[in-house]
C-alpha cells in the first residue's frame, strides 16, 4: 500500500534560489512533495518561481498571521506536513510552532549561536563575521521555536573566511553550502522515525 507524500510548504522572502534548489532536489521524490510556496512579500521573486514551475502560491501578510483563521486554512487546505524556511524574514506566530512541533527548519548563513537574532540575515551576518575577524563562518540548519535562530541545531557546515573576502563572496561560498547541504538535511529529518509522517501534527 502507498502512502501519501509528506506535503512541504517553503516560507521565502526574497528571491528564492534555496526554494528552487529544494524543489529541484524533491521533484521527484517517492515521499515527499513540495506543495506550495508562501511568502510575505508580495514582489518576492520567489513567487515567480513558482509560477515558472506551476506551483501553489500564497502570499500571507503579518495581520493574515495575526488571525491564525487564515493562514491556518490555507496549509490545512495543501495538507501541510512540514515548512522550510528558506530566506522567511518574519518571526513565525506562536500556535504554528505550537502546530507542526519538531516540524518547522531554517538555514542560517554563519555558525549559530554566533550571529544570529533579529536582523542578522543575508548580507548583515556576512558584514558582521568579516568584521570581527574570525576565520571560519558557515551554515546552521535549526529546528525553530518562538525565537530568532535559537531553536535546536540539526546540521553544521564550515568554510573559510578568506582575509580578502568581501561580504559578496563570502555569501556566495555559504550560498554553496547551502545548496549542497539544505536539502539533503531537509529530506533526513522528514523522513527520521523522530517525526510524524502522517500530518496529524
Amino acid at each position: 500500500m502507498l502512502k501519501k507524500k509528506n506535503n512541504v510548504a517553503i516560507f521565502a522572502s526574497g528571491s528564492g534560489t534555496n526554494a528552487q534548489n529544494m524543489i529541484e532536489y524533491f521533484r521527484n521524490h517517492d515521499a515527499i512533495k513540495i506543495s506550495l510556496i508562501v511568502s510575505n512579500n508580495p514582489d518576492a521573486f520567489v513567487l515567480k518561481r513558482a509560477e515558472k514551475e506551476k506551483m501553489p502560491k500564497v502570499i500571507l501578510s503579518g495581520k493574515d498571521w495575526e488571525e491564525k483563521g487564515k493562514a491556518a486554512k490555507v496549509l490545512q487546505d495543501h495538507q501541510i506536513d512540514f515548512i522550510v524556511l528558506a530566506g522567511y524574514l518574519r518571526l513565525l506566530p506562536s500556535w504554528l510552532i505550537r502546530q507542526y512541533p519538531g516540524k518547522i527548519v531554517n538555514i542560517h548563513p554563519a555558525l549559530l549561536p554566533a550571529y544570529g537574532g533579529k536582523g542578522m540575515y543575508g548580507e548583515h551576518v556576512h558584514r558582521a563575521v568579516i568584521a570581527s575577524g574570525d576565520k571560519q563562518s558557515g551554515i546552521s540548519i535549526h529546528l525553530v521555536n518562538e525565537e530568532y535562530d535559537k531553536g535546536a541545531i540539526i546540521f553544521q557546515a564550515r568554510c573559510p573566511v578568506l582575509p580578502s573576502d568581501t561580504p559578496e563572496t563570502l555569501a556566495a561560498r555559504i550560498h554553496e553550502l547551502e545548496y549542497e547541504h539544505y536539502p539533503r538535511v531537509v529530506e533526513k529529518v522528514i523522513m527520521s522515525n523522530l517525526w510524524s509522517v502522517t500530518g496529524n501534527g
